[in-house]
Formats: C-alpha cells, sequence, structure tokens
C-alpha cells in the first residue's frame, strides 16, 4: 500500500482499509492474512558451501593459475605434475580459507541475535486477544503500552502519553512523543509522523491503540530491506588491486614466454623443446603463493580485530579499512551512547556540570525523582522512558535513597504528562498531613505558571528578570544539544481538585536540567586520530540540526570556525532540493547531515564514491542499511544493532566502540603495507629466477634444474612471504595519508623497488656461477677418474660413454657452480626478505630483527635451504654437490652484498627526497 495514511483523517484510513476501530472479524482476518502474506521480512536464501566455495574461483588471479597448471601438464606430456599439484594444493587452501571465514562470521553474527516473534494484542471482533505479530494484517487494530514492540507499521487513533523510541529507523535517541491531533504535511519525514508508530520501534511510556496499515516488506523497514537487494555493492579496493595484478602479472608472462620460445627456437632449437621451457618459465614467473598468501595474512588480520571486538564478515574488508578516506557515520548509538544522562543542573541560583553537583538533600534533585514513573527492579534495573531513568539514575549516582524516600512520602495522586501543557505532576504526602506537589517540564511551559522561587533554603519572588534568565539559560544549554527540564513544586494542605487549573499554578520554581546522549568516551579521540591519517569523518543522523551540531561540534567533526567550507550542515529536505550532480559538485562542504532518510544516506554515500573516495559507513539502525552496503565497507554494531544493518556490513564492532574502528584502519593499514612487501619480495625473487634462466638459455649455459627451482620457491617463497605478512607496523603509519581508490600493489617506489632488486639479484646469482667457473675448486684437479665418476654418481649426474679425466673434471666444476648459483639464489632471496621490511628506510630504522616470527621464518627457511646441499641423500635427488667454506664463503658474500647494494640504493632515494 502506498497510502500517505498519516495525511489523511482516521475516519478516511478506516474507509480505505475497510475496517473500524473494532478491528476485523477472524474470518477476514485470515482472508487477509492470504491476500497480503505473513508480517515478515524477506530474509533472502542462505548461500549454501558449495556456492561459496566456487566463489572462490572467480578471482583473475587464481584462473591465471590454473591455466598454468593445466599448460604445465600439457607441455610435459603429462610426465611432470609437479608444479601442477602445487598450484592447485595452493588454490585449494585459498577457497577453503574463504569459506571458513565467511561462515565463522555468519555464525558470529547469528550468535549476536536476540529477538524472537513477539505477540501482538489486537481487536477482533471488538475482544481483545493475543495472537503472533507475523499473522497481523492491514485493519487490525492494535493495542500498545510500555514495553512493548510495535508490530507493524499502525496509524495510531488513540493515545495517551505514549513516547515511542524510534532511534533504529530515524536516528533520534529521545523517544518521539505521539500526538492524532497535530496536523501531518504530506512530505513530512518519518520522524515528523507523530501520529505513526513504525514496526521494530519501541514503546517506553503510556499507551496507544492504532490501526495496523502496513505489513511485512510494505513496512517503512520493509521497504529498507527491499532497498538493500537493490543496493550497489563496491569492489573492494583490495580486488581491484589484485585484478589489475593479475592483468600487468598475464602481459608480463606471456611476454616472456613468447620472447624465450623466439630465442630458443631462432638459436636452432627444437619446437616441442622450446614450448616447454617457455612454459616452464611462465610457471616459474607466477607467484603462485601469492593468493594463498594474501589470504592467510587477511585471515591473521581477522583474529587481531577479533581480539579488540570486530567480526570480520569478509576477509578483503580488513584491507579496505586501511584504503578508507571518508568514515560517514551515524550518531545516535555509535558516535553516542544512545542513552539519556543529566550533564548540568542549575539549582540554588548557580548552573554546575552534574559531575560538580553532590547536595543529596537539594529540592531539584527531589523533585526530579519524584515526578518520575521509573520502576527500580529487584536487580537494581531501571524500567521507563529514558529520560526518566536518567533523572533517577542522577539521583542514585548522588546517594540519593530513592525507593525510601518515596515510601516515607508516598505518592498520593498524579496528573500525567501529555503533549498539550507538557507537564507532569505528582503529589505525596508529608509526615505533617501536608502534601508535597512536585512538577517537571517544558521550561516556557513551566515558567508561565511560576510566581516563586527557592534559592538557598529561602523563598523569594519571581520576577520578570527571573523569567528572562531562566529563558535565557534555556536557550543556551539546548544550543549545546542538552534537552532541558524545569522542575517546580509547591506545598498544599490538602490534596487539590487534579486538574491543571488547580493544580498547576502559583508554583515555586526548583531549578533546570540538562541532559545529553553523550558522545563516546573514545569517539572523540578515535575522530582526532582518524583526522590525523588524513581521514575524513562526516555525521549522518535523523536527529535535529542544532542537536547534530553540537555533538559534532563536541567531537571534533566541526570545527569552531564556522566559516570554514567543510564546516556547513545540510539537512534532508535541503538535500531533497539538490540534483545528484548539483550535490556532488557541494558534498565535499559538509561534514553534518541533519533529518535525513535511508534513501538520503545512500546518496551521500554514493556522492563520494563518485569522487573517486573510499567510504566506511558506520550504524545500527535499520535505515543505516542501504548504505551500509553500497559503501565499500559497511561497519554495524553487534549490541545495538538490528539483524537488519548487521547483515548489510562487511564487519561488525561485537562492542559497538567507536574508537574500535580506528583500531581496523590501522590494522588494515598494516596489512596492505605488509601486502605489498610479500608481493614486492615474491615478484623480485620470480624476476630474478626468470632473468637467471632467460640469460643462462640465451647463453647456453645450464644454470638452474626444475627440482632446485621447485625447491627455491616451496622454501622461500612461503615462510619469509608469511613472515612479512605479520610484520609490525612502520612507524609514522597512522600520520600518513589515506592511499585511495586509485593506488596499486606497485606505488610508492614498491614498481621501482622490485625491478632493481630483481634484475641485482639475477645478476649477482649469474655473478657467482661465472666466478665458480673462472675459478674453481682447487681440489678438484688433484681428482682422480674413478673418484669423478663416483661424484658425478653421486649427485645424479648420469655419464653416458667414456669420459676423459678433463670431461670429468670439467662437468664436477660445473656441477659445483650450478650448486652454487643454486645456493645463492636462495640465499639472496632470504637476505632480500630484510630489505622488503621498508621500501625506502633503512633496515636499521625498521628494526632487522624486531619480530620473533619473521626471525623464526628465515632461520628455518635456511635450515630447509642447504639441506640437499649438507645431506648427502638429497645431493642426487637435487643434482647438487657438497660445497667447502671458501665456496660457501662466496655464496654468503653474494647475499650480503644484496643487502649493501639496496641500501646504498634506499640512501640515494632518501637523499633525493629529503631535496625535493
Amino acid at each position: 500500500m502506498n497510502e500517505i495514511f498519516y495525511a489523511q483523517d482516521i475516519e478516511e484510513v478506516f474507509k480505505k482499509l475497510d475496517s473500524s476501530d473494532q478491528g476485523l472479524s477472524s474470518v477476514e482476518g485470515k482472508r487477509r492474512l492470504q491476500k497480503y502474506g505473513l508480517n515478515t521480512l524477506d530474509t533472502g536464501k542462505k548461500r549454501s558451501l558449495l556456492l561459496k566455495f566456487l566463489d572462490q574461483f572467480k578471482d583473475l588471479m587464481i584462473i591465471i593459475l590454473l591455466i598454468a597448471a593445466i599448460l604445465s601438464v600439457v607441455t610435459s606430456g603429462g610426465e611432470d605434475i609437479s608444479d601442477a599439484l602445487i598450484i592447485l594444493v595452493v588454490v585449494l587452501i585459498n577457497a577453503v580459507f574463504g569459506v571458513f571465514q565467511e561462515s565463522k562470521a555468519e555464525v558470529a553474527i547469528d550468535s549476536l541475535k536476540s529477538m524472537s516473534t513477539s505477540l501482538a494484542r489486537v481487536s477482533r471482533e471488538g475482544m481483545i486477544e493475543e495472537v503472533s505479530s507475523e499473522n497481523l494484517v492491514p485493519g487490525d487494530v492494535v493495542w500498545l503500552e510500555a514495553g512493548d514492540i510495535v508490530p507493524a507499521d499502525i496509524r495510531l487513533f488513540e493515545v495517551a502519553s505514549l513516547k515511542i523510541e524510534e532511534a533504529a529507523l530515524t536516528g533520534e535517541s529521545v523517544p518521539l512523543e505521539k500526538s492524532i491531533h497535530k496536523e501531518v504535511m504530506v512530505d513530512a519525514g518519518i520522524g515528523d509522523r507523530v501520529n505513526m508508530a513504525f514496526q521494530n520501534s519501541s514503546v517506553t511510556y503510556g499507551r496507544g491503540t492504532g490501526v495496523v496499515v502496513a505489513t511485512g516488506m510494505a513496512t517503512e523497514v520493509g521497504k529498507i530491506a527491499g532497498m538493500l537487494s537493490n543496493a550497489e555493492e563496491m569492489e573492494t579496493p583490495l580486488k581491484q588491486n589484485l585484478n589489475r595484478l593479475s592483468k600487468v602479472l598475464t602481459v608480463a608472462i606471456l611476454g616472456i614466454a613468447v620472447l624465450t620460445f623466439l630465442v630458443y627456437f631462432l638459436r636452432g632449437g627444437e619446437v616441442i623443446t622450446g614450448l616447454m621451457t617457455s612454459t616452464a618459465l611462465a610457471v616459474a614467473a607466477i607467484p603462485e603463493g601469492l593468493p594463498a598468501i594474501v589470504t592467510i595474512i587477511l585471515a591473521l588480520g581477522t583474529q587481531v580485530l577479533a581480539k579488540q571486538n570486530s567480526i570480520v564478515r569478509k576477509l578483503p574488508a580488513v584491507e579496505t579499512l586501511g584504503s578508507t578516506e571518508i568514515i560517514a557515520t551515524d550518531k545516535t548509538g555509535t558516535l553516542t551512547m544512545n542513552q539519556m544522562i543529566v550533564e548540568k543542573i542549575y539549582t540554588n541560583g548557580l548552573l554546575r556540570s552534574a559531575s560538580e553537583f553532590s547536595d543529596h538533600n537539594d529540592i531539584t534533585l527531589k523533585i526530579m525523582t519524584y515526578a518520575n514513573d521509573t520502576r527500580i527492579a529487584q536487580d537494581g534495573g531501571l524500567i521507563g522512558d529514558p529520560t526518566e531513568t536518567a533523572l533517577i539514575k542522577f539521583g542514585l549516582d548522588k546517594q540519593l535513597e530513592v525507593e525510601k524516600s518515596l515510601y516515607a512520602e508516598p505518592r498520593v495522586a498524579e496528573l500525567p504528562f501529555d503533549s498539550e501543557r507538557k507537564l507532569m505532576s505528582t503529589v505525596h504526602k508529608l509526615s505533617d498531613g501536608t502534601f508535597f506537589l512536585a512538577v517537571k517540564g517544558a521550561p516556557d511551559q513551566l515558567v508561565k505558571r511560576i510566581t516563586e522561587k527557592y534559592v538557598n533554603g529561602k523563598v523569594f519572588s519571581f520576577t520578570e528578570e527571573d523569567q528572562h534568565n531562566v529563558a535565557v539559560l534555556n536557550h543556551n544549554l539546548a544550543k549545546q544539544a542538552l534537552r532541558v527540564l524545569a522542575f517546580g513544586y509547591k506545598i498544599v494542605p490538602k490534596i487539590p481538585k487534579l486538574a491543571t487549573e488547580s493544580l498547576e499554578k502559583d508554583l515555586i520554581f526548583a531549578g533546570l536540567v540538562g541532559m545529553i546522549d553523550p558522545e563516546r568516551k573514545q569517539a572523540k579521540e578515535a575522530v582526532r586520530v582518524a583526522k590525523e591519517a588524513g581521514i575524513r569523518s562526516i555525521m549522518i543522523t535523523g536527529d535535529h540540526q542544532d542537536t547534530a551540531e553540537a555533538i559534532a561540534r563536541r567531537l571534533g567533526i566541526l570545527d569552531d570556525d564556522g566559516g570554514h567550507s567543510e564546516n556547513k550542515i545540510l539537512t534532508g529536505r535541503q538535500l531533497n532540493e539538490l540534483a545528484d550532480k548539483e550535490f556532488e559538485q557541494q558534498v565535499t562542504n559538509y561534514s553534518v547531515y541533519a533529518r535525513v532518510s535511508p534513501e538520503h544516506k545512500v546518496r551521500i554515500v554514493k556522492a563520494w564514491q563518485n569522487l573517486g573516495k573510499i567510504v566506511a559507513m558506520t550504524g545500527d539502525g535499520v535505515n543505516d542499511a542501504p548504505a551500509l552496503k553500497t559503501a565499500d565497507i559497511g561497519i554495524g554494531m553487534g549490541i545495538t544493532g538490528t539483524e537488519v544493518s548487521k547483515k548489510a556490513s562487511d564487519m561488525v564492532l561485537a562492542d559497538d566502540n567507536f574508537a574500535t574502528i580506528v583500531v581496523a584502519v590501522k590494522e588494515g593499514r598494516k596489512i596492505f603495507s605488509n601486502i605489498q612487501k610479500t608481493i614486492q619480495y615474491l615478484l623480485s625473487a620470480n624476476m630474478a629466477e626468470v632473468l637467471t634462466i632467460f640469460l643462462a638459455t640465451m647463453f647456453g649455459w645450464g644454470v638452474l634444474m626444475p627440482s632446485q627451482l621447485l625447491w627455491i620457491n616451496l622454501v622461500t617463497d612461503t615462510f619469509p612471504a608469511i613472515a612479512l605478512g605479520v610484520e609490525p607496523e612502520e612507524p609514522s603509519l597512522m600520520q600518513q595519508k589515506p592511499r585511495g581508490r586509485k593506488s596499486s600493489f606497485f606505488s610508492d617506489g614498491v614498481f621501482g623497488s622490485l625491478i632493481y632488486q630483481g634484475l641485482l639479484q639475477g645478476i649477482l646469482t649469474l655473478g657467482v656461477y661465472g666466478f665458480a667457473l673462472l675459478f674453481p675448486e682447487h681440489t678438484l684437479t688433484s681428482v682422480s677418474l674413478k673418484d669423478a665418476y663416483l661424484l658425478l654418481e653421486n649427485i645424479g649426474e648420469g655419464v653416458k660413454g667414456s669420459l676423459t679425466h678433463k670431461q670429468a673434471i670439467d662437468q664436477l666444476q660445473h656441477a659445483d657452480a650450478l650448486t652454487m648459483a643454486f645456493a645463492t639464489l636462495g640465499l639472496i632471496q632470504l637476505f632480500h626478505a630484510f630489505n622488503v621490511k621498508s621500501v625506502y628506510q633503512s633496515i636499521v630504522t625498521v628494526g632487522a630483527f624486531r619480530s620473533k616470527v619473521f626471525n623464526l621464518s628465515i632461520f628455518a627457511s635456511f635450515a630447509l635451504l642447504v639441506v640437499p646441499v649438507l645431506i648427502p641423500k638429497f645431493n642426487k635427488i637435487f643434482h647438487v654437490s657438497h660445497l667447502d667454506l671458501y665456496q660457501w664463503g662466496v655464496v654468503l658474500l653474494a647475499s650480503v652484498l644484496m643487502v649493501v647494494f639496496v641500501e646504498m640504493v634506499k640512501a640515494v632515494q632518501r637523499g633525493r627526497m629529503n631535496c625535493v
């Protein structure tokens, strides 16, 4: 139903719904249930494990790896499937990790559910009965009272001091007072439809009766759920970066393979052998461990965040936070506590902060606890309207024995609050037989009924100047986003007539109280740290403009300089008047949005995204869900958040703490930086391998056999790469500007570094190989021909026919040179792992040995690397010889030179950067 029932009189509403204030008959209720369906939201089908598993193979890098595996098997004639098996294992590990994390997050989210199907009191055939809220239909008449969850969208036609908390829909932390007498405009926002009660909101005070006008997906909550299914989900920056990297690698690998094949063919080689060699090179060039290592790094990042009360639903979301440029945050429950507290109190002519006030005998304190309907539960919990419970809590905090006072001076009569006079009065019997009248309410209404004032135990006349002073103070407190209540009293000899004209007059003014939904303690610091990190915080709320502005200034989202271009505030109504293009041009001017609807939130997020910004959206309400899904990363709240908002999020804060976002941003930045280090390490190493084999092929050298290359990749590409992924963050990480959407893994000097470092590794490896041939180990010349044959057999070098002594010695020297090249290439990569701890900073600055995990990984990799050389049984398998101390010294020197040369280049780069 698209009727605007809130703008129609109740008779017209009943007519259109074919109902009355007596409700529907049971038969009609069943008929309409068949027509409209259950009063539930479409939750959608859960994806099966198989579909989640198959989703992991849609990544371009994974597809390239699978193609490489197939080519490896085809070109070897099916004889050598070792490379293909390694690739398939890596791909499967990546897929299992992805599915595990997604499923684990779903379990964590489901564990946060606390709401179950509720019952609703409806009028059927004039009789009140309880039915499941799922069975409500348009036309049903529903009765509401304090503590109820509104079961559907309801047009109210009878209210008695009814207040409903609609923060999840409107963003307003204070319950809204409902009225059936005020005229509601057609273009009124949800928060201004005072004659409506919306599904999933909660009744905090009073009672009411209304007719159901919408159920299920037709409710305001349902419309938001529908928007979620149509919301565009942005591809994460990490996925974009990996896709770009995959495309670059595809072009580079194809180029290498074609070039190698042409060189081999032009040198007179066989076509099939050239094809096998070029394919082997292509497979060697692919960092097959990268997808799994990235997944492991992200998974380890989720574990860090889990300890910080963040549940990550999708692995890439961890890194996305690190690239965030805009945090668009909801106010209520995210930046604020979503609970009222007393912040300031004006009594005895003095304005003091709540913390400075300590007089538990104060008259104002007495009135705020007397004119109050809060109930104190047996466990000490407070039940009632949030504003009233805040007043009681303030009294309890100031050592006032509330229950004892109320027992000694019991309530004997009352005049409940109503929206017309905006006052509440209670009458209490005193020990001397007189009666104490306690009155609280809106300052502008209460002041009209004041004739005297109470100051320090004495009563004085209430002058026009006093009235003016109270009005000014009320205005100043309201500008600070405080909700102001006034308190008055009088003592009468007997219970007066319970009518406002006779009861609420000739009152004595006691004081004022300023209340607020306070900002979270860590929120201001979080906003400051975000600003320091170059991240702009935007407040988006359904609350009033003055309240939003005051909270934004307290948090530092708005500066005191109101004329600054980023200090402007925009309301939902003003936003409606701007076309998308016009708003996109102006969006950078606004840091606060007030009185906005769910559609507005999506527009704001998209406007920033259209400017190329990476946007994170935080929120806990149903009204936040579409924007949460549209944003690059949606951050939901685990405690106060609705199920709709949590399911739309990429990450859920289990403790609802806004400051946790800053921890996640830091972790995200660290993860991206570490993935960059891993990529720089892997690609420069792979480049060195390709360069070594390519140049050796061109010169006709036999450098590095497939088994040796495979072992180097297995040993050096695993532990050090993972260890680099969990490196501690570099200094000043949170003082750097966000990377932005256009940055890549090759940004910030990484591309240039991996090129020159890959070349350097290849040159040093070939240099050692050449050196070993030119200056062979001198003791080999004294080896007999028989012993030479035996040594060649021990290293797997089969001898065809007979060899002269010189030929046998030459072959042994070549085996030594090849072994030294193998050891050099592997050891250089381990030393190079220290280099990539920072693109420009010296390893002395970043701390070469500060990470125990990294140190252990290097030690383990080194131990595995030398196993084929040191243990004779492995010599034959890997075709390597035993090296003496002199040869190991040459290998070690070349490996150390890798660090020395890179440190020299970094020093030059830092010098140039400082000169700019």
